[in-house]
């Protein structure tokens, strides 16, 4: 399963980087919001320090044209930029315009299978289930990205699940099982992946018990 870091932030980009494990990043409005540079500037630089791997960066119109037309733009501006598009119905209509000229879309703000067989028939690269958000009204949100994995298989869809809006590690560990094929998260959920305080006591006795050994007996 691929990690993608669901910020705008260019310090935690850069940070998360250098854990070796990053595999791409998500952007939305609200993260953008954040940092008081120009947008096609960040996106950019976000595109710049990632190279090769994805930056999804997205759209604010809401009808087909316009969806098309800010996407043609946001392709311009670095070559491993994927256009996040609404899952609603202008936005299904652009994906299906969009796909066929090569560009690489990220249906999000998804909630149920059936938009996201709609998204897949469309031509979508990825589609963005929202976990999360699901499980803060009563819904398990998991059980959507199983519905999609089990609908993407049934029909051989080249669609790669993005599970999205995750609360906590335990979100991760579930999407792996349920095989969805990149789990996004903000970057203090991605630092959570590294804790265990079994790990840290183990460590820490390893480590006391090494000291007792003496000094001429313990050179590398």
């Amino acid at each position: 399963m691929l990690f993608f870091l669901d910020t705008a932030n260019l310090d935690e980009i850069r940070t998360a980087d250098g854990w070796g494990i990053l595999d791409g990043v998500t952007t939305n409005p609200s993260h953008v919001a954040k940092e008081n540079m120009p947008f096609l500037d960040l996106v950019r630089e976000i595109c710049r320090i990632m190279g090769d791997r994805p930056v999804s960066a997205e759209v604010i119109g809401t009808d087909r044209d316009t969806i098309v037309a800010e996407a043609r733009k946001l392709v311009r501006v670095a070559r491993n930029v994927v256009v996040k598009v609404p899952c609603i119905k202008e936005g299904i209509r652009a994906i299906s315009i969009l796909s066929k000229e090569g560009v690489r879309v990220n249906c999000t703000l998804n909630f149920s299978a059936v938009q996201a067989l709609m998204a897949a028939k469309a031509g979508a690269t990825y589609i963005s289930p929202f976990v999360g958000r699901l499980d803060q009204i009563g819904h398990e949100g998991m059980l959507l990205v199983r519905e999609i994995r089990q609908i993407y298989d049934n029909y051989g869809f080249p669609t790669q699940i993005i599970c999205s809006a995750v609360r906590h590690p335990e979100h991760v560990r579930q999407a792996a099982l349920a095989g969805a094929h990149v789990t996004t998260m903000r970057f203090n959920i991605m630092e959570m992946l590294f804790q265990h305080p079994m790990t840290d006591a183990g460590l820490k006795q390893f480590l006391d018990d090494w000291n007792t050994i003496p000094e001429n007996l313990r050179k590398f």
